[in-house]
């Protein structure tokens, strides 16, 4: 006789479960426009969810949603998980045709779009042609044409509750698709359950940053990212804590802001924030309310832990997660932190770094590639076969990073495979050349690419980003360099911008930089 797994809907589990234990009156999430409690965000989650079932919507099928951060994004995501869908957030910093890209991978009918991004919707619905309606919150309907239906966001929360419940989902059952950054290939839809959801919850969320139910939770990074999404979403209402959703574009200034307001006691960042907000003139008690900052997306150089640290009194947990994994499996230790490591593996997460052939090593400071295996870790890419075998590998996931693993038991990153480069025909970290870049009081940001030089051979170059008041002298950065690091390890050029470029989630584009570095070659003060 078969039998069937039990039932498990990670909406239910994040919100629905403290109204029945008891907790509805706690605050679940804070906006600059509302304020919800727990059993107001489950009314609003059914409703939603019904809006959606209205739509024609059935279990399983893909809801895509372009959406600033508030109420109506968390409630949207959740309210499609309620109904048995699949909801997928994007990036709401992508062109129309980027939009409609992923929009016809997905084959999403349905897309909930925020007003700001009409234009981008118009252009992407007219890129695919399986799209049946369109939801727009705070926006005009006009421009869709008359294949597509257009609806108000608040005609869909506004239904009436149908009683149904959530959806009888497993915990594999799909949960959640999230689209890679797309920054070196194109994108990819990583496929994730609702059983991850709980995972990483029961995992980094409980075990490393022991989110409690009186914290407050404040993320740099968007919904749309999985990294937001766990800070945002699933960790604080996981915990019946409280979730503050900022919709705007996260400054220094602006996140400050939003501190004193709303005292949030967990504050989570990219290192290019923590850069930007060294180069502001923030008062040191900024972030007073913060008992835990959080770093990740790319490796935190020791110089702004350190600075940080001692400018505001917070310590920064620097750690590694990735699309693919849904959230950080690999992190430093609140009272532990090691600057310039990733920390430990977090409980319930294994990592191996293997060499080129996929065999383990076991040499201590040796570099390969970092694995990772876990219970969040995604079923695979949609619709992407032979991507899904390369990264995918049983039990393990290649991460694509360069680490080593340290004396301490703790491990480093190296950077991207695809980011490592030679000089003199040995292999150069990024990494390390930037963070002795960031040591120098007059650099604020700082990205190590290779350039070829007169002969067509690679070189390291140095892209700067000054502090305000500074001036950048490539010569003496140069200098500065060949005096702490082996001297092929040194930028040959520098060049200095205004600001680098990133992507929507504040990672630094390498690709672009290598491209602007190539065709400008010219204004690169060369050293021997």
């Amino acid at each position: 006789m078969t039998v069937l797994p039990s039932t498990f809907n990670a909406a239910d589990f994040l919100v629905d479960r403290h109204v029945r234990e008891g907790r509805g009156e706690r605050v679940a999430a804070v906006s600059a426009r509302r304020t919800l409690t727990y059993a107001e965000l489950s009314a609003e989650v059914r409703r939603v969810a019904t809006g959606f079932r209205n739509l024609g919507v059935r279990p399983e099928e893909r809801v895509m949603l372009c959406m600033v951060d508030d109420v109506e994004l968390l409630s949207g995501i959740l309210g499609a998980m309620y109904a048995g869908a699949v909801p997928i957030p994007v990036s709401t910093m992508v062109t129309g045709p980027e939009l409609g890209k992923v929009l016809g991978d997905s084959r999403a009918r349905v897309l909930c779009v925020s007003g700001e991004f009409a234009g981008q919707a118009v252009e992407a619905v007219a890129l695919a042609p399986e799209v049946t309606d369109v939801v727009l919150d705070r926006g005009e309907t006009a421009g869709f044409g008359d294949r597509v239906a257009t609806h108000d966001w608040t005609s869909l929360s506004t239904m009436e509750d149908n009683g149904r419940g959530p959806y009888a989902s497993w915990e594999d059952s799909p949960a959640l698709w999230l689209y890679t950054s797309g920054t070196t290939g194109q994108p990819k839809g990583a496929m994730h359950r609702h059983g991850s959801i709980r995972a990483v919850c029961e995992t980094y969320a409980d075990q490393v940053l022991g989110v409690r139910a009186d914290d407050r939770c404040l993320s740099v990074p968007k919904l749309f990212f999985a990294y937001g999404l766990g800070n945002s979403a699933f960790f604080p209402l996981a915990a019946g804590a409280t979730t503050l959703l900022e919709p705007g574009r996260p400054t220094p200034q602006l996140m400050a802001a939003r501190v004193r307001a709303d005292a949030p006691t967990l504050f989570f960042g990219v290192p290019t924030f923590y850069a930007a907000v060294l180069a502001s003139d923030l008062p040191s008690d900024s972030f007073a309310s913060v008992r835990q900052a959080v770093s990740a997306g790319e490796a935190l150089p020791p110089a702004l832990f350190e600075r940080f640290r001692a400018r505001f009194g917070v310590e920064i947990l620097d750690g590694i997660g990735s699309t693919e994994a849904l959230h950080i499996f690999l992190s430093n230790v609140p009272g532990q932190v090691r600057p310039g490591s990733t920390g430990v593996p977090v409980p319930g997460y294994r990592v191996e770094i293997r060499d080129e052939l996929g065999a383990p090593i076991e040499v201590t400071g040796q570099a390969g590639e970092l694995y990772v295996s876990g219970p969040s870790t995604a079923t695979g890419y949609w619709s992407r076969y032979e991507t899904s075998k390369q990264v995918f590998q049983g039990d393990w996931v290649r991460t694509g990073d360069s680490y080593v693993r340290n004396e301490d038991g703790t491990y480093s990153c190296l950077g991207r495979f695809g980011d490592m480069l030679k000089a003199g025909g040995i292999w150069v970290s990024p990494a390390e050349v930037e963070q002795r870049l960031l040591e120098h009081p007059s650099v604020a940001e700082v990205a190590v690419v290779a350039a070829p030089d007169a002969d067509g051979i690679d070189k390291p170059v140095a892209v700067v980003v000054g502090v305000p008041g500074h001036s950048v002298d490539p010569d003496e950065l140069i200098a500065f360099c060949r005096a702490g690091l082996a001297s092929f390890k040194r930028p040959r050029g520098v060049i200095e911008l205004a600001e680098l470029p990133k992507t929507a989630t504040g990672k630094v584009r390498r690709n672009v930089i290598r491209e602007l570095v190539h065709d400008s070659l010219q204004v690169v003060r060369v050293s021997p």
